[in-house]
């Protein structure tokens, strides 16, 4: 039966553990997609440490857009992340500046392609970043970027079954089975 878990919150909050720990909760051999590009040693030096972490009972999968073209039909996903997937989506390195998708653009092929990957029975653990909770940013690029991934956090949490706030490792059910848990009002 098809599932679509988000995990959502800051840097550092504990979402990519709690979406391993979940993800081994509900499967003995899960399936990890990781939607990085790799662009500087820093940054290759922490996928290092998120794959030691992961044993060897882990599928990985490393996709920086067509996750559709991954067949999880029966398995557990944890997609890490979102926020990192909307990039490749935002900057096309094969393209310059003035080339660049618009921000309507890369939101409707993101979720075309969202659709796609969700449409298969499968559970689907999203992870993705909270970047519109903090201040605005001068630079117009930032600005737009935020826009895209606050507009595709939305669409993901509208169709997910579960969503999980992360704050300070701590996990905070927000929807439960379709139904919002806590809201303001």
């Amino acid at each position: 039966m098809k599932r679509i878990i988000l995990i959502t919150g800051g840097q550092r909050s504990g979402k990519s553990q709690y979406a391993e720990r979940l993800a081994l909760q509900l499967s003995n051999h899960p399936v990890y997609v990781a939607t990085a590009h790799i662009w500087d040693e820093e940054f290759r030096n922490r996928v290092l440490i998120h794959q030691q972490r992961r044993g060897p009972q882990w599928t990985n999968i490393e996709e920086e857009k067509q996750l559709s073209h991954h067949d999880i039909t029966g398995r557990v996903a944890v997609i890490d992340c979102i926020t990192l997937w909307c990039t490749n989506f935002f900057f096309n390195r094969e393209k310059a500046e003035w080339e660049q998708p618009s921000v309507d653009e890369a939101l409707r092929d993101i979720k075309a392609e969202f659709d796609r990957f969700t449409d298969q029975d499968a559970t689907f653990i999203f992870v993705t970043n909270e970047i519109g909770s903090g201040g605005v940013s001068e630079n117009a690029i930032q600005r737009r970027f935020t826009d895209l991934e606050g507009w595709m956090n939305q669409y993901v949490a509208s169709k997910a079954d579960d969503v999980v706030l992360m704050v300070s490792g701590i996990p905070v059910k927000i929807k439960n089975n379709g139904t919002v848990t806590s809201s303001i009002l």
